[in-house]
């Protein structure tokens, strides 16, 4: 069990035969490409925060996009980040250091569906975060109270879904029938939308917001690292839709893939990143 993508455009934990270094590399693109994005839920997270966390917990954290956010975020907090597969907990090492937040960011290789028992040490956190991880866990209710249980009262805790995979390419890529994205994206995009505002109730937490980030960047905003983040992307979608997509977007889909081609993702000049993401942030009275 390790961190993956699926094709409702989340992040989370459960099997999958994926290789876990194109996934971190997708992730630390996200990271990259929506920098503004982070900057400002970790900022309205800054608001909502007082005093300012000192200790963080990430939950599921991946390679580290979260974590490195949190560090910028708040420059005297220690943030624990948590994953199952250590190969995204060396990369997110390697990251923290590139970064010169090694001795503020440190690992615990878990599986949160099992004993918080290593989670614990230290005395409870501050703030809690979890983005894109809640949905994939065995027992959500379970996994609440737990986190619950192990902040501070008077903690945050935010929770981040992906509401669908970003959109990145023109109506008329050039290529195929004009759609082809759309489409693609009614084929794949086939979980109902997630929600956790009960489940936090429920928990304990009082809700402080439910919170709609709508992500509208266009070249020159994305920066220079747009056009691997959509290929890396669509890639991953491609893998979904052989079965679910015609052929002839299939083999529309597949020459914009191509490299080698002049109407390829990784070589236009037209892109751009459009997608929305909910954050629910609630307190532990």
């Amino acid at each position: 069990m390790h961190t993956h993508e699926d094709t409702h455009g989340t992040i989370g934990h459960e099997p999958t035969g994926g290789s876990d270094v194109a996934l971190a590399k997708l992730l630390e693109l996200d990271g990259e490409v929506l920098a503004s994005y982070f900057s400002e839920l970790t900022g309205r997270l800054a608001e909502l925060a007082d005093p300012p966390p000192a200790r963080i917990l990430d939950l599921g954290s991946g390679p580290g996009t979260g974590s490195l956010a949190l560090a910028r975020r708040f420059p005297t907090a220690h943030v624990t980040a948590v994953d199952i597969s250590v190969q995204m907990l060396h990369r997110l090492s390697e990251q923290a250091s590139a970064h010169g937040v090694a001795d503020r960011i440190s690992t615990v290789e878990a599986n949160i569906d099992e004993s918080w028992a290593e989670l614990g040490r230290g005395g409870p956190y501050d703030l809690i975060w979890a983005a894109a991880f809640m949905h994939h866990v065995a027992d959500p209710a379970r996994t609440f109270a737990q986190a619950f249980e192990h902040l501070h009262p008077g903690g945050l805790i935010a929770v981040t879904e992906m509401d669908f995979f970003p959109l990145y390419l023109p109506q008329d890529t050039g290529v195929g029938r004009p759609g082809l994205e759309a489409r693609l994206h009614a084929a794949t995009n086939t979980q109902p939308p997630h929600e956790w505002t009960d489940h936090l109730r429920d928990a304990g937490f009082t809700l402080q917001e439910r919170r709609p980030f709508d992500i509208r960047l266009d070249a020159t905003q994305a920066g220079p690292s747009l056009n691997a983040y959509a290929q890396a992307s669509l890639a991953t979608l491609r893998s979904h839709a052989t079965e679910v997509l015609d052929a002839d977007d299939l083999a529309a889909l597949d020459v914009l893939l191509d490299e080698a081609q002049p109407h390829s993702v990784a070589r236009r000049n037209d892109l751009s990143v459009r997608t929305t993401r909910t954050t629910w942030i609630a307190r532990r009275p």
